[in-house]
């Protein structure tokens, strides 16, 4: 049984450019190891990443060790749910892509929460 998006469809892949998701396989998929449910996928912003380093999470900063390029503004990736949440309640929500933002999400945020903030393309 494959992943279902926010829109009950098939999960569709968040971006391979960098190579995202919990299990780095290019979708938001999530498991009971993933505590902080990497379900949303988003276009990058740059008030977006200076939110993330205000709350302890440099996701601008390259780190070759773990093979990771460090993320710029445009870039495609699956955040932790209750992350975005606390951005949008801050009114700095990075745009959400519904049909690759995993079901799961729906446990933290809203639909029309996420409806609200997709990415119209």
């Amino acid at each position: 049984m494959s992943a279902k998006n926010v829109l009950g469809e098939n999960l569709v892949p968040c971006s391979n450019n960098p190579l995202t998701g919990f299990f780095r396989d290019g979708c938001c998929n999530t498991n009971s190891y993933d505590s902080g449910s990497h379900t949303v996928c988003v276009q990058i912003t740059d008030s977006f990443l200076q939110f993330s380093i205000s709350k302890g999470n440099d996701l601008s900063t390259p780190r070759p060790e773990f093979d990771f390029p460090g993320l710029r503004s445009g870039d495609k990736w699956c955040v932790c749910a209750s992350r975005w949440k606390e951005a949008a309640e801050e009114g700095i929500a990075p745009p959400v892509i519904l049909e690759c933002t995993h079901e799961k999400a729906l446990n933290i945020i809203s639909k029309a929460d996420l409806t609200y903030h997709a990415l119209s393309e």
